[in-house]
């Protein structure tokens, strides 16, 4: 067999060859999958899974007119490597190259940008219903997994996609074998029974002939749900008002591509349930496909092979504090949604499985479910990135701080993430977080003091937010011990004269090396709320320029604070204001982005050296 995968660029050429090949093409795409990103880095295990699935889409649907909605987007991929962006792979999440996740400046074929979960359907509903109204026969496909099913937002989707008849397409890609049974044969044959013509003609035409005689009408149905509920899954979305087709095997090719060439002639909103394996056709990543799910380089043949544990990241030291804390106190309780991994809960679920609590990706949720706890004596713990905590903001604001009670939000990722790009920087926390009432935020410049912090935040009877960066810091391990921090005081780290650089959080490292360099004071702020102000009028009084450094943006940020405090107080000393700028960031090398940003030593001296020359 001569190869496939190099002959095709676009899905026009995939749509011309003989359906026969499709399963060669699989292999060889999914041989390159594993090849690439073991040189590049990214998603592995979810990419693997959805192979047969996106060479099925685009060999069935007429993209890119047809719109194809990933759900999060991490699994695109192959879907990528057919859409012309086969070469580009060689630098995935690189500055300049291909991005991790769908985006619409990058390709036609990318409908929706994403990187966050459960946004699919609603934005497929809204490309059906626009196509409606335009009168253009366009179908619309939304591919959601069924760890993003989990979220609310999903489900508000369905509830008003059901109410209107709009041809969507819903595609369950479920691949934790969470709410499905066994895939064979028969539900394979239901399946195109179920998408097929005759048995959408035959409802219609009973219910035309039962609609005369209401009682028989409702009794048909009732029998319709009961006897596919015999044989598939719960009827749920067919109670949303979706036509349910499956479970259907996700890897059979000569099924998916039947099945979706049936559905395609249905009308109405249609929901496809598939069964996928994660890491399917890479061994490795099959048998443990939560270590393939985010990779860094590693040799294909060998496997990733763990390496020795070294200076620990922030997230692990959160993950130490948090089985000490628990060790002490029987009120903690620890919360992620659908993060375990990422943000260092593996041992706490392990040795406090009645006090840990995954409540999948449903951040939202996760917030009101802290409030509720606090309001009857427990002390939870919330630990979430900075980007996901956006999309809880308002139960935050109303469940949390409104009563003031006593939720502890660990904030991960806090700042730039590297090759994970916009979606996912922590770009935005201290600006959204430092304007609401009783909050407490708090910005550790090291792993010592953000154990620290973490005890005084959980000390406290109020809302408070620890917010800390991606990877290590100093490299330096805290000291066991735990002592609560004096709350809303700054820490005076070096001695200079006539400019102050006010550093929070991880900014400190780099504005002690451009101290030296500007014979500068170096003040670390630890706190933005309540802010150290009698500190700040201090340094205002004593130095010509006080310059505020964040991993935040500046637009409301840290430094705004200060310029608040000092207007508060009628003093007028010039302010330099360094941080983020107002626009999204690409992926990238961390450390080059933050020198980008004028972020690093040589970053803020240029910059203190180009206003003290105005």
């Amino acid at each position: 067999m001569y190869p496939l995968l190099d002959t095709i660029n676009i899905p026009s050429k995939l749509r011309r060859l003989e359906r026969k090949l499709l399963p060669q093409l699989a292999d060889e795409l999914r041989q390159f999958l594993v090849e690439s990103v073991s040189k590049t880095g990214g998603h592995l295990s979810s990419n693997l899974g959805t192979v047969e699935l996106t060479i099925a889409l685009h060999y069935v649907f007429n993209t890119p007119d047809d719109r194809l909605v990933w759900d999060v987007g991490h699994q695109t991929y192959a879907h990528k490597i057919l859409t012309g962006r086969r070469e580009g792979m060689s630098k995935l999440r690189m500055q300049g190259g291909v991005a991790g996740f769908p985006r619409r400046d990058e390709s036609e074929y990318d409908a929706f940008g994403t990187a966050h979960s459960s946004t699919s359907i609603s934005a497929a509903l809204g490309m059906a219903v626009a196509a409606q109204r335009e009168g253009k026969d366009r179908r619309v496909a939304a591919i959601i997994g069924d760890g993003a099913m989990s979220a609310g937002m999903a489900f508000e989707a369905l509830n008003n996609a059901g109410a209107m008849n709009t041809n969507l397409l819903v595609i369950l890609n479920d691949n934790d074998m969470s709410i499905s049974r066994p895939v064979g044969a028969l539900n394979n044959y239901l399946a195109r029974l179920m998408s097929g013509q005759f048995y959408a003609t035959a409802r219609r035409a009973g219910e035309k002939m039962l609609g005369v005689v209401p009682p028989m009408l409702e009794l048909a149905k009732r029998a319709e749900e009961h006897v596919k509920g015999m044989v598939t899954p719960s009827t749920l979305f067919e109670e949303f008002g979706f036509n349910y087709i499956g479970p259907i095997d996700g890897h059979d090719l000569d099924i998916l591509v039947t099945t979706l060439n049936n559905i395609k002639h249905l009308n109405g909103p249609q929901f496809l349930h598939i069964v996928t394996r994660k890491g399917a056709g890479y061994k490795a990543a099959e048998e443990d496909p939560i270590l393939y799910h985010g990779v860094t380089r590693f040799n294909p043949d060998a496997g990733i092979v763990p390496k020795a544990t070294g200076k620990p990241a922030y997230y692990q030291i959160f993950g130490e504090w948090l089985c000490d804390m628990a060790a002490l106190d029987e009120r903690l309780v620890g919360i992620t949604p659908a993060m375990r991994e990422g943000s260092g809960l593996v041992r706490f679920s392990e040795e406090y499985p009645d006090r840990y609590f995954d409540v999948g990706i449903a951040e939202q949720h996760a917030v009101t479910f802290a409030a509720g706890l606090a309001c009857d004596g427990m002390k939870p713990v919330v630990a979430i990135y900075s980007t996901f905590l956006q999309r809880a903001y308002d139960q935050l604001i109303h469940d949390v701080a409104i009563q003031n009670l006593p939720v502890v939000f660990a904030i991960d990722r806090a700042g730039l993430v590297g090759a994970d790009g916009p979606t996912h920087a922590g770009s935005f926390d201290l600006t959204y977080l430092r304007c609401i009432p009783n909050i407490t935020v708090m910005t550790p410049a090291d792993e010592n003091e953000c154990r620290q912090m973490l005890y005084t935040a959980f000390q406290m009877d109020t809302p408070t937010a620890v917010r800390y960066p991606r990877g290590i810091g100093t490299g330096i391990a805290p000291q066991k011990d735990m002592q609560a921090l004096p709350v809303g005081r700054g820490d005076i780290r070096r001695s200079g004269e006539k400019i102050a650089l006010l550093a929070f959080g991880s900014m400190l490292r780099p504005c002690l090396e451009a101290g030296e360099e500007l014979n500068a004071t170096v003040v670390n702020m630890r706190f933005v709320k309540p802010l150290d102000d009698d500190l700040v009028m201090s340094l205002a009084s004593n130095h010509d320029l006080l310059v505020t450094v964040e991993e935040n943006t500046v637009l409301g940020g840290a430094g705004s604070a200060v310029l608040e405090s000092l207007e508060s107080r009628g003093l007028t000393t010039p302010v330099l204001q360094l941080g983020l700028p107002d626009i999204f960031i690409d992926q990238g090398d961390p450390s080059q982005m933050l020198a980008d940003c004028g972020l690093d030593k040589a970053g803020i001296a240029r910059s203190v050296r180009s206003r003290l020359s105005e």
